[in-house]
């Protein structure tokens, strides 16, 4: 009865709470990831060499930081030149470039897949190069780089956790307070994955609905 009340008074209350901060931290990263991402893909494969050596640095840049350590040098480090950001925007920031890094890989394949046909085809019919991208290209694009893209976004859910160590106190910060508190690690830490466990498979099916309703019959086995 007593551990009963405990979670109802303290556990419940406060992973709740941290859940709400969770979900504000993966929805905005999650979106401006994927915005970052096919911006990046698309000037390393249409843009030209300079832009294409920058896109290829960033990508290098937070594809081979530990995400970690972006979000200490982005919370951290950042003072040090007079430039100061709540835990939360830094911790959206890092997830948002990490993520989209991870993304305009996905992209980049997808784009190098579509036929180039298809773009000769666009230039005779008097497109431009940024019409051919945005109009015919892309849109074929994603629709092959959902799957990868998607398994992003479930990944960008569980190391969403590693933003309480930047003091921003999400799901895993409101558990690890508890824990530390009542010495119940087990307990909590089980009903933390438990939420991460149900963030994920709705996510996941959410993202398999989309794939299907984006699906074309035929086009995802086409060659190049």
């Amino acid at each position: 009865m007593e551990e009963w009340l405990y979670i109802q008074t303290e556990v419940y209350p406060a992973l709740l709470k941290g859940f709400w901060v969770s979900l504000q931290l993966i929805l905005p990263s999650a979106l401006c990831g994927i915005v970052i991402g096919i911006m990046v893909g698309v000037l390393r494969v249409y843009g030209s060499r300079p832009v294409t050596a920058a896109a290829n640095a960033f990508v290098a840049v937070f594809r081979g930081i530990p995400l970690v350590v972006q979000l200490f040098i982005w919370y951290f480090g950042l003072p040090y030149i007079g430039i100061y950001l709540s835990p939360f925007i830094a911790a959206v920031l890092g997830f948002s470039l990490c993520s989209g890094a991870y993304h305009s890989e996905y992209i980049r394949g997808a784009l190098l897949s579509i036929k180039r046909g298809q773009m000769l085809a666009a230039q005779s019919l008097g497109f431009t190069k940024v019409q051919m991208i945005f109009s015919i290209i892309l849109p074929q694009a994603i629709r092959r780089a959902l799957p990868g893209c998607g398994n992003e976004i479930i990944y960008l859910i569980k190391y969403s956790s590693l933003a309480y160590m930047i003091t921003c106190i999400e799901l895993t910060g409101e558990g690890k307070i508890l824990a530390s508190n009542s010495f119940k690690y087990t307990e909590i830490f089980l009903m933390i994955g438990a939420c991460y466990l149900v963030m994920t498979s709705v996510a996941a099916l959410f993202l398999g609905r989309l794939e299907e309703r984006l699906r074309l019959p035929g086009f995802e086995h086409q060659r190049i």
